[in-house]
């Protein structure tokens, strides 16, 4: 199970990379193993402000669809447009290729976020 360690991650496994001003933020390679193959995803809207917690798209997999949800209150920057045509971006390179959206304005809050050791500890 790759965890990286540069990462914050959430409950809802997903992960969130700060960098500049600006959050990354994928699904985990937990999540991807659970999900199966993917094969679509719906992306949010570049400038819609979202709210901790929301749901800001959905993956689908061939066993199952899943809710995306934004790890903080924030404003979409950015969203991996790549993803419509290679959603298996998300099962090949969660960390890297397979980034969903990126954030500005957010506002981030450390107590909701969990380490790597957390994370892997939440996952075993």
């Amino acid at each position: 199970m790759n965890i990286p360690s540069d990462l914050l991650y959430t409950k809802d496994h997903e992960w969130i990379k700060i960098e500049n001003g600006i959050a990354t933020v994928g699904i985990t390679d937990y999540a991807q193993g659970e999900l199966g193959d993917i094969i679509f995803i719906e992306l949010p809207e570049i400038g819609d402000s979202v709210q901790a917690e929301d749901s800001i798209g959905t993956i689908e997999a061939v066993k199952t669809v899943a809710d995306i949800y934004s790890p903080m209150n924030g404003e979409i920057l950015e969203v991996n447009i790549n993803l419509e045509d290679n959603p298996d971006s998300l099962n090949t390179d969660p960390y890297d290729s397979g980034w969903i959206i990126k954030l500005n304005n957010f506002t981030n809050n450390d107590d909701n976020y969990l380490t790597p050791d957390q994370y892997k500890s939440l996952i075993q």
